[in-house]
């Protein structure tokens, strides 16, 4: 078969073609055999060569059917937000790319403005660009995290004007509605809008009203706008709920009797569902002379929800539940969710669950899963059974202590010796907890304790994730893992850069191993880099995803791992138990060839819920620190320096935990210029910097609970110039091509963005 190596005509080689497709960014099947005038033979060899290429990785898919050269971008195209650096900048990924393509630092567009950042979840319309240090970059054209077309806002009315000014407060998009539609709306109304088409020549565009969602005084509107504006899917279907209404309890048919077995569940104070009971005794051979045996039983949500039912599509469909400080979104009806599938004392309930044995040293010897009947012997808090460890027992953990809580902790003591030879990632967590009054109102705001008791619970629920993978590879069995990549080299890089600002020695040849993170996280705690060390730490890994290919959990340090143990609020676990089901005989209720033939495309579904309900918990939690502290502007606060970027610095409160915004406008008459190497906000003339983690004194200038946005003013002083320190590097990343810096503002507030 002749091979003409150039255009116009003929079967081209590899080289061209993919020179070509080079030329044109990206191509379809159809487009190829025209471009080259392939018929027949020709076009089937020209389909061998594309797959082989793809097989090799020297290309890439892009959407349904065009292709690409592997990492190419496209002029144009959607992207999501998908982790932020130590200095806060952002990095996108093609939202329909491959799994390997690349991340791409976000560069502000030019309508955007100081605190219109996007942030990681976001999904974005992005032009891909070469930087001037030749590396791609790319640059918002506009943000499309709750729609293109749609506006969740607030009603403004105005000099005869009914407009809806947005609550995301990275949107610009204000709407005009018309008479009509504005006739009955209050100011201060919640609405959804849309974009009809059309703007004034110098105003808003028209809008038409879709929906009244509520009013922004109302003490749930914080929860209420971030279901809205990030699309998560609320209520059921009448067929769900009607399916839900007719599930009945379950008996003993098919099950092992569990109900003798003191399991109880051990949850936060507020729980409302209860996905999981432990119970730990000695074990009784004596060739294992000092070991354990442990037992975790989940609900076993399978009996109830099946394969292309109505109520697993719905659960499909939101992935998981959704977590608010005021409410809950579940993934299921409350007739499951709160009633039949939660592990309620002292009623019988459906489980599937895994025997586990230890020796002594807490290394896992053998397992095995049940589908039985169980009965919750007690519902503890965290915070009850760890005061009855600690020797404060009250009339429900007193009779519980020597023959369940006592070897529960013995039982973990063992598990926690083998953990800490194991060393998972030990990156501490500064999570806040959020408080309603009665009113609805923030009541307070604390941190939320580090108990050993959550610190048992989290152990027995991965060694039962670990056993569910174990048992489906033993039994081939397709399944969905939770995997966790490692550190890329381009992030221990960063994190090298960093470490070398505070003297602090990272060997960048060393391969990322998770005992290396955890000893430089031990001798930098309680130091006065501690916080921020442990920050950049957790910023450098990559986020964890589901997939049906295993590749292994970096953080935990194991090669395979599956959640197993939360079906009622997470699909992934619904699918695993449906394929123990399956594998192990349990039952005609398990996964079946339409679940397994759809997996990847479940999983790659999930991965999006997730991020999804995580940014709409963190936007609700954002709006209502900002309704908590709108009552303290002018109050001046203690902080540190969280992200250092080129439109300003973010600090974290160190009583509440919130972050805020100095925009660099703020920070002094002249230039500031951001120097990636040190994290810093360099002054061009004095020298003096603004570097990440450090401590500082902040006012409160302005609180916006619509929009969760806090603004701070600067108390502090910066830190003095080191005079045997370089200038900051004003390269490519550092001038723009008039040779100013760019991104910088004049100190007055007047300047322009360059």
């Amino acid at each position: 078969m002749a091979r003409t190596p150039k255009p116009p005509q003929g079967l081209p080689d590899r080289e061209t073609l993919l020179a070509f497709l080079r030329d044109a960014g990206e191509a379809q099947k159809a487009d190829i055999a025209k471009a080259f005038g392939l018929k027949g033979a020709d076009r089937r060899a020209m389909r061998q060569m594309l797959a082989a290429l793809r097989e090799e990785g020297k290309l890439g898919k892009r959407g349904r059917k065009g292709f690409a050269p592997a990492g190419a971008l496209p002029p144009v195209g959607v992207a999501d937000v998908v982790e932020r650096d130590a200095d806060g900048e952002l990095f996108v990924r093609l939202t329909k790319g491959e799994d390997d393509a690349p991340t791409v630092r976000l560069v502000p567009g030019k309508h955007e403005l100081v605190g219109g950042a996007p942030g990681v979840g976001d999904r974005l319309l992005v032009r891909f660009e070469t930087g001037e240090d030749g590396a791609p970059e790319a640059r918002v054209i506009k943000r499309l995290g709750q729609s293109a077309h749609k506006v969740l806002g607030v009603v403004r009315k105005s000099r005869g004007e009914i407009l809806v000014a947005p609550v995301d407060r990275k949107s610009r998009d204000t709407l005009a509605l018309s008479a009509f539609d504005g006739k009955d709306l209050r100011d201060g109304d919640l609405v959804l809008a849309q974009v009809s088409g059309g703007e004034h020549r110098y105003g808003p565009k028209h809008g038409k009203l879709l929906e009244v969602v509520g009013r922004e005084d109302e003490p749930r509107a914080a929860s209420l706008i971030a279901i809205h504006a990030h699309g998560i899917p609320t209520g059921f279907s009448a067929a769900a709920e009607a399916k839900a209404e007719a599930a009945k309890p379950p008996t003993l048919a098919g099950r092992t009797d569990l109900r003798d077995l003191p399991l109880i569940t051990i949850d936060p104070s507020d729980a409302r569902d209860h996905d999981d009971a432990v119970y730990a005794a000695p074990d009784d051979d004596p060739k294992n002379a000092g070991g354990w045996v442990v037992w975790v039983a989940i609900a076993d949500v399978a009996a109830y929800v099946r394969t292309a039912s109505a109520l697993d599509d719905e659960a499909r469909e939101k992935g998981n539940s959704v977590y608010f400080p005021d409410r809950v979104e579940p993934m299921l009806p409350e007739r499951l969710s709160n009633g039949l599938c939660s592990l309620r004392q002292g009623e019988a309930r459906a489980t599937i669950a895994v025997r586990m044995v230890f020796d002594k040293g807490g290394r896992k010897l053998s397992h095995k899963f049940v589908r039985g009947l169980m009965r919750s012997a007690a519902k503890l808090s965290y915070e009850q059974a760890q005061a009855a460890i600690d020797g404060q027992v009250d009339e429900t953990t007193g009779p519980l202590m020597d023959g369940v809580l006592g070897p529960l902790w013995a039982a973990y003591g063992a598990m926690k010796t083998a953990r800490e030879k194991r060393s998972p990632l030990a990156i501490e967590s500064s999570e806040r907890r959020i408080v309603i009054g009665p009113d609805g109102n923030v009541a307070s705001i604390h941190a939320r304790a580090s108990l050993e008791a959550h610190k048992l619970i989290e152990e027995m629920m991965v060694q039962a994730n670990v056993c569910a993978a174990e048992t489906l590879e033993q039994k081939r069995s397709a399944l969905i893992y939770r995997i966790h990549d490692a550190p890329s080299q381009e992030k221990l890089n960063n994190l090298a850069d960093f470490l070398a600002t505070l003297d602090v020695p990272w060997n960048r040849g060393e391969p990322a191993r998770t005992d290396r993170f955890n000893k430089l996280l031990g001798e930098m705690r309680g130091g006065p880099h501690g916080e921020i060390v442990n920050e950049v730490v957790l910023r450098t890994q990559m986020q964890a995803v589901y997939s049906a290919e295993n590749i292994g959990h970096f953080g935990l340090n194991l090669d395979r791992y599956a959640h197993f143990t939360s079906p009622i609020r997470r699909y992934a676990d619904l699918i695993v138990h449906r394929a123990l089901i399956r594998a192990l005989g349990l039952g005609d209720d398990g996964m079946t060839d339409f679940d397994i033939a759809r997996l990847k495309e479940t999983a790659d579904h999930i991965t999006v819920a997730e991020r999804r309900a995580m940014a709409a918990e963190r936007d609700a939690t954002d709006r209502y620190v900002a309704a908590y502290l709108a009552e303290h502007v002018g109050a001046e606060f203690d902080g540190r320096i969280t992200g250092v970027t080129r439109f300003g610095l973010f600090v974290r409160l160190t009583e509440t935990g919130a972050d805020g915004l100095i925009p660099v406008s703020s920070l002094g008459d002249e230039y500031f210029i951001h120097d990636d190497r040190l994290h810093a906000l360099v002054g061009e003339r004095t020298g003096q910097r603004w570097r990440l983690g450090t401590p500082v004194r902040v006012r409160l200038r302005e609180a916006t609970p619509i929009t969760g946005g806090l603004l701070f003013e600067m108390l502090s002083e910066p830190d003095a110039a080191d005079p045997k320190a370089p200038r900051p590097r004003l390269g490519a990343r550092g001038r723009g091509p008039s040779g100013r810096p760019k991104n910088v503002r004049l100190g007055n507030g007047k300047g322009r963005r360059r």
